[in-house]
């Protein structure tokens, strides 16, 4: 797959219309990168960006989140960006009228990993090093685990649609109740 590249346009004036997934839309990230989904292939969910509006978010995160992350510490896949409303159903056993309000549905979001960065370091490498953010969630890490358990929620407001919180979130076990729980801060489960 070659195709063109949009690395350098400005994003008010990328389209579905004019961009294919083979295209590049961040200098690291082709457009299928952001909307890859395995959970997608295997149950034929659609999984393709449905609004220039998502389009655009997702290729702003792409550029500030994802390109600075790959700068950093070299090729990876992001776990997931965008997904859609029905792939957010099957993925939180969730009934066909429910409509999930995860920023993934709208492009603002992205989950990382990235093999030699543990898991806490990486998010806590993104609170310090990325200049923009919504939130960051330190997911499902347990040390006990490996280093590379969970996973790193990065979320981005595009540009006109608000401000970013710059929250730091971590979403571990609670030690009083076993269940997972969302805290302030970047910390490990204890549970």
């Amino acid at each position: 797959m070659s195709g063109k590249d949009f690395s350098q346009t400005p994003l008010e004036q990328l389209s579905l219309a004019r961009v294919a997934p083979e295209d590049r839309v961040a200098r690291w990230f082709k457009l299928y990168e952001l909307t890859k989904s395995e959970t997608a292939d295997r149950q034929r969910i659609d999984n393709r960006i449905p609004t220039d509006e998502v389009l655009r978010s997702a290729v702003n995160l792409a550029r500030q989140v994802l390109d600075p992350l790959r700068e950093a510490f070299g090729s990876y896949s992001p776990n997931s960006v965008f997904r859609s409303q029905a792939l957010e159903r099957v993925l939180k056993n969730k009934p066909s009228s429910w409509m999930s309000t995860s920023q993934h549905t709208l492009g603002w979001a992205c989950d990382v990993e990235i093999v030699a960065k543990p898991t806490l370091e990486l998010a806590q490498w993104c609170a310090k090093h990325l200049p923009q953010f919504d939130q960051i969630i330190c997911e499902c890490y347990d040390p006990r685990k490996g280093p590379n358990s969970g996973w790193v929620h990065v979320s981005l407001v595009p540009p006109g649609r608000g401000s970013n919180r710059r929250q730091s979130l971590s979403y571990v076990v609670d030690p009083r109740t076993g269940r997972l729980a969302y805290v302030s801060g970047l910390q490990a489960s204890v549970g």
